[in-house]
């Protein structure tokens, strides 16, 4: 063994930042046998410097993180502050000083991940990011290496551990989505500002990042289709609960049947009850790839929280460890079949649709005949009335997104259809 240790800059001790000092500190001895060298913390840049940070020697503490990654003598660069900038200056200025990078920021590889691994090659540096989507969850490396000799052709799962628990609260208690939220936030789950978990930012970021691994293709944030849960009502849960399903926000990255392009979303949907993903409870993700050769895999676990999260963060830098002992790299951006990513538009899929409508003679066959106008076949359909007012529940046989989309946009303009209670998407069939 190497007696000299690698020395590791980390970027940001917060919840996952602190858990990852901790470990490298208390279990420095399996590191060190696993690596084959000892790991040395060598320096922890944060923004408040006088917050007591316990375990860690106060001394490498500093607020200058650009002079943390410019030293020189600094091997790996752990980056979990997140966001855009600085996180891309600071990883850019460490692969030109001689660190490769582990990082678990999602939104800024979704967003210019393309950019970070062209770096990472030309200063002949490592950018592991594990811990970017899914958490503790083993699914970015499986992609990119135990999976490099098959042909993926659909990632589908639960990525955001927030939502999920949201969904299942409402589902499980009958509770409204205010009150999933408030209790998600009083126990941690949900972050005072929930906008990137509910709106489903975080969730497109993730899918950016699976499909561009699963597909060998650049995907960004902005070709990611996004739909949160925030418009989803209790009734929604009672109607999926009534067609023996669930609701669930899912990512979904499809390569098409011709092979000519891939889509991205991200979006609620029923899926059901005897759905594996249909059991995945509270915070917890799941995800499922479906390759060639393969078949369908299922990865789950916890998908975030400060061990799962540094659990991921610490099984990138040992091997990133292991690669600068070996003077080699692992594995970079591929993106060789540069497949476009179709439009929301184009995709496939099935709708429920839950309509108000006037409880007269003749409303179904209108309804129906808009339907068939816009070529979308009807699977199912549930109607029921009272004292001249009823609803009628349609589910969709598979079709292009805009034809559903254009099939409710003129159901809305029947004078016998009073208004379009829901909308959701059915998965998982």
């Amino acid at each position: 063994m190497r007696t000299r240790p690698l020395k590791v800059a980390l970027l940001g001790c917060g919840v996952v930042g602190s858990e990852v000092a901790r470990i490298m500190t208390t279990h420095a001895d399996d590191l060190a046998a696993r690596i084959g060298a000892p790991v040395e913390l060598a320096g922890v840049a944060v923004r408040r410097p006088s917050k007591v940070r316990e375990g860690i020697d106060p001394a490498l503490i500093t607020t200058d993180a650009t002079a943390l990654v410019q030293r020189g003598d600094i091997d790996v660069v752990v980056e979990v502050i997140g966001g855009i900038e600085p996180a891309r200056a600071l990883i850019t200025t460490a692969f030109e000083n001689g660190a490769s990078v582990v990082s678990a920021n999602k939104a800024l590889l979704a967003e210019d991940g393309a950019a970070l691994h062209a770096a990472a090659e030309k200063y002949g540096r490592d950018l592991y990011y594990e811990a970017a989507v899914a958490g503790a969850i083993p699914l970015v490396r499986p992609l990119r290496e135990s999976l490099a000799g098959d042909k993926v052709n659909r990632v589908l799962g639960i990525v955001n551990g927030t939502t999920n628990f949201i969904l299942d609260k409402m589902d499980t208690s009958g509770a409204g989505y205010s009150e999933a939220l408030d209790e998600a936030t009083a126990l941690g789950y949900a972050e005072a500002d929930p906008t990137a978990d509910v709106e489903g930012f975080d969730a497109a970021a993730k899918a950016a990042i699976l499909a561009g691994i699963a597909f060998h293709t650049r995907v960004k944030i902005g070709d990611v289709h996004r739909e949160g849960i925030t418009e989803v009502t209790a009734a929604d849960i009672a109607s999926a609960r009534r067609m023996g399903c669930t609701v669930k926000l899912l990512a979904i990255c499809e390569r098409a049947s011709d092979g000519a392009s891939v889509t991205a979303r991200v979006h609620p949907a029923m899926i059901p009850l005897s759905h594996p993903l249909a059991s995945v409870r509270e915070a917890y993700n799941a995800v499922f790839v479906e390759a060639e050769a393969a078949g369908q895999l299922m990865f789950y676990g916890p998908g975030a929280g400060g061990s799962p999260t540094a659990s991921a963060v610490l099984g990138d830098l040992v091997a990133v460890c292991r690669n600068k002992l070996g003077e080699s790299t692992g594995p970079g951006e591929s993106a060789y079949t540069r497949l476009p990513v179709s439009p929301m538009g184009e995709v496939v899929t099935r709708y429920h649709i839950s309509l108000d409508v006037a409880d007269k003679p003749g409303v179904l066959a209108q309804v129906a005949t808009v339907f068939a106008e816009q070529g979308v076949s009807i699977d199912t359909v549930r109607q029921q009335g009272k004292d001249g007012e009823a609803s009628l529940v349609v589910v969709t046989h598979r079709a292009p997104d805009a034809a559903l989309s254009g099939t409710v946009e003129a159901l809305r303009k029947l004078d016998t259809v009073r208004g379009v209670a829901s909308i959701m998407r059915v998965e998982g069939e």
